[in-house]
Order: C-alpha cells, then sequence, then structure tokens
C-alpha cells in the first residue's frame, strides 16, 4: 500500500518521479483498511528537503500510511517559504488530542546549544511527555535522540571538537532484535553531529538497548524493551549530495570542516560521493514501522496504552 501524503506537496512530485507509489486523501478514503498514522515533527530549517527525504523511507512498506507534518512554533524557518509551512503544517495544539501509531522527531542544528538555551525547548519537552501517551513509537533522530535521552534519563552528551561527518561501517550487536532484521553484520550508515554519547551510557539506561554501533562514530540504534522509543544518532534519510551540501556550506562559511570520512572516492571532494546505506536505510525504517509499529499498536488508537514514565 501506498504513503498519503496532502495534495500539492512538493514531495509528491520528487517521490512519483522516482517511481515511488503515493496518493492522495481522495483515492486513500476509498480503501477499506485502517492505515497507519504516523507524525512528522520536523525540526529542520529545510523542510521541503527532509521531507522528501523522510516519505521516501516511509514509502517503502506494503501498509498504508497517513501522515501529518507538524512544526513546533510558527517562527519562519530559514529556508522553507512561510506559504509551505501554512499550507502543510499542522500547529501542534491542532493534533494535540490525536492519537499516533508512529512519531518520527528530526534532528536540528543545535549541536552547540544548551537544551534549555534552544528557544523551544518548553514545547519540545511538552512534546516528549505527550508522546508518551499519545504514540505508540517514537523515533528520534539525531539530535533529538540525544534530547531525548537528556530530558527522560538525565543524560547529558559530549560535545566533539571535531564534528562527526561522514558514513561509516556499523556493526549489529543483536542479531534478533526486529528492527534489525535483514541486516548484514556490518553495514554503513551516515553521521553529522558534534554530540555523542558513550554507548556504555545507553546501556546503563534500564530498559535500553544499544543494538548497533560503528567503532568510529560510537552508538547508532538504541531501542527500548518495549519498542515505544527507538534512538538513531545518524541519518539514514540522507540523500547523496546532503553531506556535501553541509560540507561545503561549512567552507563557505569559513568553519574549515573536515572532509566527511568514507564519503568521497579517495577522499576527494571534487569527486561524485559514494552512496552505500540507502539499502540498510530503507529496511530500518520498514522493520520500525512493521515489528515496532504496525504489530504492537492497536487497532483501535483510543486504547493506547500510556507508556510507563521513564526511570532516571
Amino acid at each position: 500500500m501506498p504513503i498519503r501524503i496532502p495534495e500539492q506537496l512538493p514531495a509528491q512530485d520528487v517521490l512519483l518521479g522516482e517511481n515511488i507509489f503515493t496518493m492522495d486523501s481522495n483515492r486513500a478514503a476509498t480503501q477499506d483498511i485502517r492505515p497507519m498514522e504516523m507524525g512528522i515533527l520536523n525540526l529542520m530549517p529545510n523542510k521541503i528537503e527532509t521531507e522528501v527525504q523522510l516519505l521516501r523511507l516511509l514509502s517503502n512498506t506494503p501498509l498504508q500510511v497517513n501522515v501529518d507534518l507538524i512544526r513546533i512554533d510558527k517562527l519562519a524557518p530559514k529556508h522553507t517559504p512561510q506559504s509551505h509551512m501554512d499550507a502543510f503544517y499542522h500547529d501542534f495544539s491542532s493534533v494535540a488530542e490525536k492519537k499516533y501509531d508512529g512519531l518520527i522527531i528530526t534532528g536540528a542544528p543545535l549541536g552547540h546549544i544548551d537544551y534549555e538555551d534552544v528557544k523551544y525547548w518548553d514545547t519540545m519537552t511538552t512534546i516528549l511527555e505527550w508522546a508518551q501517551r499519545h504514540v505508540n513509537s517514537t523515533m528520534y533522530l539525531c539530535w533529538a535522540a540525544h534530547a531525548a535521552m537528556y530530558h527522560f534519563y538525565g543524560v547529558q552528551r559530549h560535545l566533539r571538537e571535531q564534528k562527526i561527518s561522514g558514513v561509516f561501517e556499523h556493526k549489529v550487536l543483536d542479531p534478533h532484535n526486529e528492527i534489525l532484521r535483514g541486516f548484514d553484520p556490518q553495514f554503513y550508515a551516515p553521521h553529522s553531529r558534534f554530540g555523542h554519547i558513550n554507548s556504555a551510557v545507553y546501556n546503563q539506561v534500564s530498559g535500553l538497548q544499544v543494538v548497533a554501533e560503528s567503532e568510529q562514530a560510537g552508538a547508532y540504534v538504541v531501542v527500548s524493551d518495549d519498542k515505544r522509543m527507538v534512538f538513531i544518532t545518524g541519518h539514514p534519510e540522507y540523500d547523496a549530495e546532503t553531506l556535501n551540501e553541509e560540507y561545503h556550506r561549512d567552507l563557505e562559511a569559513g568553519v574549515e570542516p573536515a572532509i566527511p570520512v568514507n564519503y568521497y572516492p579517495d577522499n576527494n571532494p571534487n569527486e561524485a560521493p559514494l552512496v552505500r546505506w540507502r539499502s540498510h536505510g530503507n529496511l530500518l525504517f520498514n522493520n520500525w514501522l512493521n515489528y515496532y509499529v504496525y504489530q504492537t499498536t492497536p487497532y483501535d488508537l483510543s486504547l493506547l496504552a500510556e507508556k510507563a514514565q521513564p526511570k532516571r
């Protein structure tokens, strides 16, 4: 079954151009099934690019998925037209009474800002707590993963002097965990962050387990025993050029970034990037939707139980 996205959303044309089947609300209404309800809290400045990346991964499943794009505040983002936000995004207050099978909270370019100094931190914590009551399984990406660890468990990230940037080899630590079903023992995934939490710190938290990690980039996939929290410290959704664009953006800003690891052939930024994470990125999202969302969510979402509060 396809993903249902709002009519005229720019991502629709991109996905159709990639031969990815989407449908609008009118066609979805003719199908006599209970679709999965998915929310995306998009914290990235380039909303449209992130929408395409995430919707592409969510579409790779036989399940029908309804998507609500959610904004955290009304401030106009730097790289997205206000008209786009007004047309396609829901204010959190308008969906606060709704329950979701799944929620994705994206990363954000806030690597050097203390959590309490983030302008929307109060709203962020409200949404984190709300998800415990209204969402069956939440996936936290990159900055959001560290922010959730801090809020729920009091775990503070360590800020590295050199940004972790590149495509790193990872190993599967728990091949029997369903979120890694079908994974090769070693696989690649992109990272782009300053924040870091050691795998041992995650594993010391009751109810959490690191199931995939990299020797260079550290913990990558961390899951809760009840499947209702998934922390992804990298960016499986990234397009081929995303790290390249970030690298040249930092160059132009005079940051003098390191060349992303294992990304350009022969480490030469003049060469086209080597893409080798797409299959496992798709598999990760497909496994999450199937085993952590679809197989565990109640048919009647009103019966969704509140998650037990994490213990610090």
